[in-house]
């Protein structure tokens, strides 16, 4: 399920989770939601060109955007399903992870990573970054949290505690920017330690997004945890899910919060 991991949990040492999002590629990039402009027009606005490598693409929904910025983009994804995905949207993408990825020369006026840069090692991927950004390049990372109505989110426990009792992580159905603040805060610190950037900043860009029941049970199979449950299982969940929207009208207002780490290449 959708919760951010903490620092102790190591997340870039869970490849298999990390990997399990291209099962469903085209469904993820169909529901998966993208990021606030007001984020992409600021990195682009802070960053020197307009040369953009995205870090753990999927299938091109950060990327998008950033073309829709005026961007020539590169993606990376170690997921061979979710980089053709991304192709077919007319993305360019290489296969690898970023500590394994060779850059062969080339170097970019922003790395960024949506909602991906947990999967990666925090000092390995602060030193490549370095390594290929411009000097004053924009090293920007986020996430989305997600707080659906109180009503909704116990809903969504309720539901999981009853079918997946044994998995507390999926309990929990709402997640704050402080919540998110604390997944970046070890990327935070690598960046820093790494003494190739300025000061990393914090910012937040507050958004809502209207869904409807099945909008939002077309998105829950593409969080990890959900990508991994068996077949049966996972139909209980959404039936689940399914009932508790339907008891609130059949449709609910999210909140989000874009959480940003962002730095600039010394």
């Amino acid at each position: 399920m959708p919760t951010p991991s903490s620092p102790e949990a190591e997340p870039h040492r869970l490849r298999t989770v990390a990997e399990s999002f291209g099962a469903d590629a085209e469904r993820y990039n169909r529901a998966r939601p993208s990021y606030p402009d007001a984020l992409v027009e600021r990195i682009v606005a802070e960053s020197p060109g307009r040369s953009v490598l995205d870090v753990g693409c999927g299938t091109g929904i950060v990327a998008r955007q950033f073309q829709a910025a005026g961007c020539t983009v590169l993606g990376i994804d170690p997921d061979p399903r979710m980089a053709e995905e991304a192709r077919r949207h007319g993305l360019d993408v290489e296969v690898a992870t970023i500590e394994a990825w060779e850059p062969a020369g080339r170097s970019f006026d922003a790395l960024v990573a949506g909602q991906a840069w947990h999967w990666v090692d925090p000092v390995a991927g602060a030193a490549k970054a370095a390594a290929v950004l411009r000097p004053g390049g924009r090293l920007a990372l986020f996430w989305n949290a997600f707080e659906p109505p109180p009503d909704l989110a116990e809903g969504f426990a309720a539901v999981c505690r009853r079918v997946v009792p044994d998995l507390p992580m999926t309990h929990r159905w709402s997640f704050s920017g402080d919540d998110y603040a604390q997944l970046a805060a070890r990327p935070a610190e690598a960046i820093r330690a790494g003494g190739a950037f300025g000061e990393p900043e914090d910012r937040r860009f507050p958004w809502e997004r209207e869904y409807t029941r099945d909008e939002w049970l077309d998105q829950v199979p593409t969080s990890g945890g959900a990508s991994r449950l068996p077949s049966d299982t996972l139909a209980e969940i959404l039936a689940g899910f399914g009932a508790v929207v339907d008891a609130a009208g059949g449709a609910f207002t999210m909140r989000y919060t874009t959480v940003a780490v962002t730095a600039a290449r010394s």
